[in-house]
């Protein structure tokens, strides 16, 4: 346990947060399907939390900065999410949805860049032990859609808004328990943002992980969808999810280590080449259940390395007043922009390219991400004064 850290309650936070994922990623496109949209309105609806995620969390995180305060922030968005999901008991159109939809992307992607910047102010010097609180995030995602997947083979997929709304109403009980944390002073933080954003390694970074999350893009809109239609059970399809979220806990487990031995620069490097790796997999051998268990194993590296990574390089480079900034620009540009445009990309391709082709265009969106970044680590190597010539 880690002392003077509200474990218990940051941990539990997470644990609600991404139960809500679990159910979202794996089966709420199911559920779009079984009211008749097709695959372009599917990704439409889908894309909207990642279209929330562009602006939103850069806008309640200026504000949290501002204010000196990411609490309150933090449980307001989660009440107006709960309040705002009501709407989809109302009525099933496309257009209500896309409403009803989008203003509750909006309050509730506000709350984790925050908390992911109040989780760290509370470790404050004991930052690698990140993952022994994220991975409770995990273990929710994976109590949700392990049983929502059993579930779900012997109820209809309309019960899956009721599973979401208890998981909106935990994420605002527990935001009710998070206490404030401190913001360490820092002494560049008086420096513009702006200064920081035009560093070419902040500039790199950001551009892979934007990259990433595009590869993510057609796996969070379409990969429950393309499992069922290749003969996959819906329980099956659940069991592959846990397997790669299994892998991430490992990896949060084992992040301490792992980034005494290796710098958080080269664990993203390496995480975006295997995202390649898996994606081809994915494309390529979904018929063979071996090769998807493999592929999802490899989550480990695609999610839970690259994220502890970079939230790492993220808390590195943003100090201080910026740190709400700093995590709502990586949420909003890597997993708002970059899952927008993978997603609405995949929605597009799938009717027109194919299941293997677009995740084919996966893989390729992470080797472009390998490129960008080494570039990034080989110029800043170059630029490095203290490096000895040859």
């Amino acid at each position: 346990m880690i002392h003077n850290v509200p474990y218990w309650r940051l941990s539990g936070f997470y644990f609600f947060y991404f139960a809500f994922v679990g159910i979202m990623s794996p089966y709420w496109g199911l559920y779009l399907k079984s009211l008749g949209f097709v695959s372009t309105q599917i990704a439409i609806l889908i894309s909207l939390s990642t279209v929330m995620r562009m602006f939103a969390p850069t806008l309640w995180g200026w504000l949290a900065d501002k204010r000196g305060k990411r609490v309150d922030i933090v449980q307001l968005s989660a009440f107006l999410a709960l309040l705002f999901f009501l709407g989809v008991f109302i009525d099933s159109h496309f257009a209500w949805l896309f409403v009803v939809l989008a203003l509750m992307s909006f309050f509730w992607s506000a709350s984790l860049p925050l908390v992911e910047a109040l989780t760290l102010s509370h470790l404050k010097d004991a930052a690698h032990h990140y993952g022994r609180v994220r991975l409770w995030g995990s273990v929710g995602f994976i109590f949700m859609v392990v049983g929502l997947g059993y579930w779900l083979d012997h109820h209809p997929v309309g019960t899956i808004p009721l599973f979401v709304l208890g998981s909106l109403a935990g994420l605002l009980l527990l935001s009710r328990h998070i206490p404030e944390g401190q913001v360490a002073p820092h002494s560049h933080e008086q420096g513009s943002i702006w200064h920081v954003l035009r560093q070419p390694e902040v500039l790199g970074l950001i551009i892979a992980c934007f990259l990433m999350s595009a590869a993510h893009g057609p796996y969070y809109t379409f990969y429950s969808i393309y499992l069922v239609d290749h003969g996959y059970s819906k329980s099956h399809v659940g069991w592959l999810w846990a397997i790669g979220v299994v892998s991430e806990i490992v990896v949060f487990l084992f992040a301490p280590h792992l980034f005494k031995r290796f710098s958080a620069a080269a664990v993203l490097l390496v995480s975006l080449a295997l995202a390649a790796v898996r994606f081809t997999i994915i494309a390529w051998g979904v018929d063979v259940a071996l090769l998807m268990v493999l592929a999802q194993v490899l989550h480990a590296a695609t999610f839970g390395a690259f994220h502890a990574s970079a939230v790492s390089l993220v808390h590195q480079h943003f100090r201080g007043r910026h740190q709400s900034k700093g995590q709502a620009l990586y949420s909003s540009v890597a997993f708002g922009a970059g899952g927008t445009f993978g997603g609405l990309v995949s929605g597009y391709m799938w009717d027109k390219a194919g299941a293997s082709w677009t995740f084919t265009g996966s893989a390729l969106s992470a080797a472009l991400g390998v490129l960008v970044f080494a570039l990034t680590l080989r110029r800043k190597e170059n630029a490095d004064p203290s490096r000895s010539p040859d």
